[in-house]
């Protein structure tokens, strides 16, 4: 079984999406991880029999979470709407396991502060055409690491940055389920500095 440990602040339509999605007979999400004690997904859950854990700034709290993780034999750690930048200590015990969805195409409107509708209002105020979910590898450094996949949506039309928001989450929810049950089958492959999804 391919163990997943979920990272979220907000009401968790990714980590719904994830769990509704993926096949039940290959992966496990064995814990959700969140900042918020009252929030959407830290209830979805509750409710589904998933373990959770809470992290605060405080980096001796995430020191015992990487036990616990290792404890839980985690093999991919997947940040959908964490809004903490998460501590060089996790990324280095969990080296190219971590992965994280952002709601733009990066490399562009990535960066600290772009989270959320600070994103889509950076898209929006930009008059761009397009734009689009990343899943990318998680560094040490905001929104930087090697892209994994994208999805592209058409904005050309809209009036306001909610509906781009509406726009990218769809996709968010079909491209984070692909990304994750392609990796659990060792289909994401990483060769000179970039990153092959392959069938």
């Amino acid at each position: 079984m391919f163990n997943v440990a979920v990272f979220v602040s907000g009401r968790g339509s990714n980590l719904r999406s994830l769990f509704e999605k993926v096949r039940k007979d290959q992966i496990n999400i064995c814990a959700v991880i969140s900042d918020k004690k009252n929030c959407g997904a830290v209830e979805f859950a509750q409710q589904n029999s998933i373990t959770v854990f809470f992290v605060d700034s405080n980096v001796e709290s995430y020191s015992l979470l990487i036990k616990e993780l290792l404890k839980l034999s985690i093999d991919l750690i997947v940040l959908a709407g964490f809004l903490k930048k998460i501590p060089d200590e996790l990324v280095d015990a969990f080296e190219n396991k971590i992965i994280n969805i952002h709601p733009a195409l990066l490399p562009s409107f990535g960066g600290k502060g772009m989270y959320g509708m600070n994103v889509h209002k950076a898209v929006f105020e930009s008059s761009a055409k397009w734009s689009g979910a990343t899943v990318h590898f998680v560094n040490k450094i905001y929104d930087e690491g090697l892209i994994i996949a994208q999805r592209v949506v058409d904005i050309s039309n809209v009036s306001s940055p909610d509906e781009i928001a509406q726009k990218v989450l769809n996709v968010e929810h079909e491209l984070l389920p692909f990304v994750v049950q392609k990796i659990s089958e060792s289909k994401v492959v990483l060769k000179n500095n970039r990153v092959y999804v392959v069938d």
